[in-house]
């Protein structure tokens, strides 16, 4: 059997360097990777707070093992981080939803290279441009080129003994325009080779580079009298200008730059990319990031701005930014503009964010159209499971909730149609019971409950749920008798093991199939309770309106009482300690001064 885990044990072992720390489960599974720029401090923050929210509690609550790596700085941490994260996907990670491909350009490595749309990116040694978000602007993009740089479509083995030996004749394409025909020598490869380099240009939103060799060429003809030729490079410089004006033109002074907005909704952080080139947007994206933890803004956009950045091959020095990042970007010109064209550029980023959001909203409606339908038919399906005289339109839960074997709290969630109604959620500190009593508490807190509902004449719930075996469920009927409310709602325990389903009076418990809709709709009840539970009393924690039990020892301070929770875990498990187990953490004489405490 593995060992407790102990942070304290391995606490002075971690390094003040900057790195990636991996948090792992006793199964060995991974559940978190971070990045520090001090390590020990950062990991020892998870250990060393209360006030952590109830999904970092639980993720604190699992880790059996910490492994870490150590990097030359924080930009290699970063880094790192996006790369392990993108590897592993941990459990608590944040989680980016885009199973898309996006479409390149590829310039394939051959004789006079083909120019195409590829969704598959190999390493076969060709160029690929993009990627792109728009399959539709790629074909737009190719269509263009096709029109003013003549390349070769087919895919005949263009070698110089082929060419030499005739072995091919001119095409179709020769004859409309749309290639030079190198297959038969009218067209070499440093020809060829310029039209390339005019199509990196357009990709790259560079077009003043091909205007003015257009200009040059359009010279060169008219010197000649060549009227006609001249007359058709000005087309091709009309369209160019165009073209450019499609897109959205900033300032081509302003360069190359990544701009990002950031708006929120819910559990997620959407982050909106602009890439802009020779100061026109020539790409971008909006993607939703899903944090699982309390993860900072900070280090959401920072995970973006490495994310962005690795899909579009993107190499720029600037970046813009809503809010400074302090962490990983110091090789980077970071720019939070006030005003000007750069702060345009970041509220049209901002814009396409908040834009996603209303998407997310609609969507989020239209779904709840369909759970309110679905809704009626698990209540239907719960009302069948558990034999009630009526659809449990009204359900209401409670939870005992408790710190370290001590200061017990009690909470109560409501759902209503299927759905949480968290105006009528409540809590309840004990007033009545001494200790930690389970029993007693789950009576104080039902009796508080029910009474209030009769003496304010509120309708009452169709099914209450008591998570707890038999004896909470006994303690919370003691309350309703007392009250004389009998029949008036369904009561059932929750066994926490075997998730067992408990009646008044039964001897034997219902248990549904674990893959049952119904058992995981009254477990998802259950640990809605339990998540509100936790996070109340880490509030009334944080508020210091509990005083812990250890304090009380004459010559034990809050550090010390800290230190022998947070290594032990519980008070019961502190009772129980050898007192060579205590000395070993806090000394020998304050290792008596607990014993002798716990011994009267």
């Amino acid at each position: 059997m593995m060992e407790p885990f102990s942070f304290s044990d391995i606490q002075k072992t971690l390094p003040n360097a900057p790195g990636i720390y991996k948090y792992y489960a006793s199964d060995k599974k991974l559940l978190y990777i971070g990045k520090a720029k001090n390590i020990r401090k950062r990991v020892s923050s998870y250990f060393n707070k209360n006030n952590h929210t109830y999904k970092t509690h639980e993720l604190v609550r699992q880790i059996n093992h910490i492994e870490f790596t150590i990097v030359d700085s924080e930009h290699d941490a970063l880094l790192l981080e996006n790369a392990l994260i993108k590897e592993f996907k941990p459990k608590y990670n944040i989680e980016l939803k885009d199973d898309k491909t996006y479409p390149f350009i590829v310039i394939k490595k051959e004789t006079f290279p083909r120019v195409f749309l590829t969704r598959r990116k190999i390493n076969d040694g060709s160029t690929y441009l993009g990627p792109f978000t728009s399959s539709s602007k790629v074909r737009e993009l190719l269509t263009f080129i096709k029109l003013h740089i003549p390349l070769r479509n087919c895919n005949l083995n263009l070698s110089s003994t082929n060419i030499e030996k005739k072995k091919f004749k001119v095409c179709l394409e020769y004859h409309l325009g749309n290639c030079k025909a190198p297959c038969v020598g009218f067209q070499d490869i440093a020809d060829y080779e310029n039209g390339l380099k005019q199509i990196r240009h357009i990709l790259k939103g560079n077009f003043s580079e091909i205007i003015q060799e257009y200009k040059k060429q359009q010279k060169d003809f008219v010197d000649e009298m060549e009227f006609e030729k001249a007359e058709m490079v000005q087309q091709k410089i009309n369209n160019l200008k165009n073209y450019q004006a499609k897109s959205i033109v900033v300032n081509p002074k302003l360069g190359d730059m990544d701009v990002f907005g950031m708006s929120t909704f819910e559990e997620n952080v959407v982050i909106s990319y602009l890439s802009v080139r020779n100061g026109t947007i020539s790409n971008s994206k909006t993607l939703s990031f899903r944090e699982k933890i309390d993860d900072s803004r900070e280090d959401i956009l920072s995970q973006a701005v490495v994310h962005f950045q690795n899909l579009f091959n993107s190499e720029v020095k600037e970046i813009i930014l809503p809010i400074p990042l302090a962490f990983g970007l110091d090789h980077f010109t970071i720019t939070i503009p006030k005003v000007g064209e750069k702060k345009k550029l970041l509220e049209l980023a901002e814009t396409n964010a908040n834009y996603f959001i209303e998407e997310m909203r609609k969507k989020d409606m239209l779904q709840l159209q369909d759970k309110n339908q679905s809704k009626e038919v698990l209540l239907e399906a719960v009302q069948a499971a558990l034999s009630l005289k009526e659809i449990p339109n009204h359900i209401e839960c409670f939870d005992n909730s408790n710190f370290q074997g001590g200061y017990p709290v009690s909470a109560m969630v409501c759902f209503k149609n299927g759905m949480p109604s968290k105006s009528d959620y409540r809590h309840f500190n004990v007033k009545t019971v001494e200790g930690i009593n389970d029993f007693a508490t789950m009576k104080e807190a039902v009796l508080r409950r029910y009474k209030r509902l009769k003496d304010e004449d509120s309708p009452f719930p169709q099914l209450v749920i008591i998570d707890g075996g038999k004896g909470q469920l006994s303690s919370a009927l003691e309350a309703i008798r007392e009250l004389n409310l009998s029949g008036k709602m369904t009561f059932i325990g929750l066994a926490k093991n075997e998730e067992e389903i408990f009646f008044a009076g039964d001897q034997q418990s219902l248990k549904l199939g674990y893959d049952s809709e119904v058992l995981k709709f009254i477990r998802g009840i259950r640990d809605e309770v339990h998540r509100f539970g936790i996070g109340f009393h880490r509030a009334q924690r944080s508020k210091g309106t509990f005083v812990n039990e250890l304090e009380k020892i004459t010559g034990i301070g809050p550090k010390t009482a800290n230190d022998l929770l947070t290594h032990f875990r519980s008070v019961k498990n502190i009772k129980q300690a050898a007192l060579e187990d205590l000395a070993a953490l806090i000394g020998i004489s304050k290792a008596k001064l607990v014993e002798a405490y716990y011994k009267k």
